[in-house]
């Protein structure tokens, strides 16, 4: 687990890359050095660690960014990381209308030692599904945690689901017949890592190993599919958790958002 090299090996393979089938109404684009995803709910911007133009040169292709959204009332993500070049991206972004959100910490973590199965807590089972009907509990679910609408969700994993069902995989974990936490692991084909999304549980059930579980379910599946590594974008709930479970921070990753109403 050298981090240098972990991070060499996920800007080189997990950036600014055309990995996913297109979806229904979805668009991938290039600009230059970016790819664009377009169409989808909230727009997203990938670029490598060194963008490669300085001063005006960068803010016209920052404004062609915002510009491409602003036409289509979509709102745009911006996914900086923190070694990213120029060191004056935020600054240039900011004053384009990008504002940045919660920083998060880029972990990664030995499949091979995240694999053995923990114990779920009693009464809890946890199933993999490509239900549409899951797919909207799921949703329910999100919306109820983080209190606010989350119903996009379900359309949006039933969406990739159909569109490559080998490159995701949707746990979800129930009680009694409800859902108290719901995960994913999405595959990128040619690279080493398994990408772990998701990760929700309701308050009731935190504290009890659930997350866990899910992140070693997960393992094993990137296992049966030869994959060493596992990439999650932690939040600073998340950390402490992956950390005890021997991820290791490699960098970190910001959102810069631009909205029509800007």
């Amino acid at each position: 687990m050298d981090p240098a090299a972990l991070l060499a090996a996920y800007d080189q393979q997990l950036r600014v890359t055309i990995a996913e089938p297109p979806r229904a109404g979805i668009v991938h684009e290039r600009d230059g050095p970016l790819v664009r995803v377009v169409g989808q709910l909230r727009g997203f911007v990938s670029a490598p660690r060194d963008i490669g133009p300085r001063g005006p040169h960068l803010d016209a292709l920052i404004a062609r960014q915002r510009d491409r959204f602003a036409a289509r009332g979509e709102t745009v993500e911006w996914k900086l990381r923190g070694h990213d070049l120029p060191r004056d991206l935020p600054d240039r972004l900011r004053a384009a209308g990008f504002l940045p959100e919660a920083v998060e910490t880029v972990m990664i973590g030995i499949v091979g030692s995240l694999a053995d199965e923990p114990a779920h807590p009693p009464g809890v089972t946890i199933r993999a599904t490509g239900a549409a009907g899951d797919m909207r509990r799921i949703a329910a679910m999100q919306t109820s945690v983080w209190g606010r609408n989350w119903g996009w969700l379900a359309a949006d994993l039933s969406g990739r689901v159909a569109a490559d069902p080998d490159g995701i995989t949707v746990l979800v974990a129930e009680a009694e017949g409800e859902v108290v936490a719901a995960a994913w692991l999405v595959i990128r084909p040619g690279t080493e890592f398994g990408l772990l999304w998701g990760g929700a549980t309701v308050p009731a059930w935190r504290g009890r190993g659930l997350y866990r579980a899910l992140v070693s379910r997960r393992a094993r599946l990137a296992s049966a599919r030869g994959i060493p590594y596992l990439q999650v974008d932690a939040s600073s709930d998340s950390r402490p958790i992956l950390e005890r479970l021997g991820f290791i921070a490699i960098t970190t990753t910001t959102p810069y958002v631009w909205a029509p109403s800007r």
